[in-house]
């Protein structure tokens, strides 16, 4: 799926960012470039691929609810930003490449997932999930509301949180297709403890559930 926007040049986006509280903190960090914005709130009947987007400019803004009845899926570099000035729903997130992922308001999905990217990540409200997943690296640069569900990851991304949060354990948490034999490899090199990437992409770009009794 794809979003449909106007093109604003970055003057104008600053002033829609300002008008909706959006810190200064936060979109300094953006390119200072146009994006296509789009008014009101949005629903996608499917996925969202940012790696398959093609905007005018340099990203998206929903200047309202973005619900993505899908995953929200960045493998590569070079993928356009996402911009939600309010809140965003989706089956999962998951971000590996060049991800630029703005939201104003809370997180709500089935999965959260985060591998090794140069990334800029800031929710501005909760990130509530069936369970976060971080690995080689990644951490949200902010999540300014509670952090909700299970956290599977290593000591030191645990460690970069804002959050006081408890390991858990694969198991348990997931489905068993996507858990970690004991000598196995994983293809995409997560070192979230006890996690096969590679077989828990496939799911979410399948749209199969990830997370046990859920999405």
């Amino acid at each position: 799926m794809n979003i449909t926007g106007v093109n604003r040049s970055w003057e104008e986006c600053v002033a829609l960012f300002e008008s909706r509280a959006l810190p200064e903190s936060s979109y300094e960090n953006l390119y200072e470039e146009s994006y296509d914005v789009h008014t009101g709130s949005l629903t996608l009947p499917g996925a969202l691929d940012l790696d398959e987007t093609d905007p005018y400019g340099t990203g998206f803004v929903v200047d309202g609810d973005l619900t993505v009845a899908g995953a929200v899926l960045n493998l590569d570099d070079g993928c356009p930003a996402l911009i939600v000035l309010g809140d965003l729903a989706a089956d999962a997130v998951y971000l590996e490449g060049d991800a630029k992922l703005l939201v104003r308001g809370a997180v709500r999905v089935g999965a959260f997932v985060g591998h090794y990217t140069d990334k800029l990540v800031m929710i501005g409200g909760d990130l509530v999930a069936g369970a976060t997943v971080l690995s080689n690296g990644f951490f949200p640069d902010l999540v300014g509301g509670a952090l909700t569900g299970p956290v599977l990851a290593p000591a030191y991304a645990l460690a970069e949180l804002d959050h006081e949060v408890a390991p858990s354990t694969a198991a348990g948490v997931l489905v068993p297709e996507v858990l970690l034999a004991d000598g196995e490899e994983d293809d995409r090199g997560f070192d979230a403890p006890g996690v096969h990437g590679g077989r828990l992409l496939d799911r979410l770009v399948a749209g199969e559930a990830v997370v046990a009794g859920g999405r």
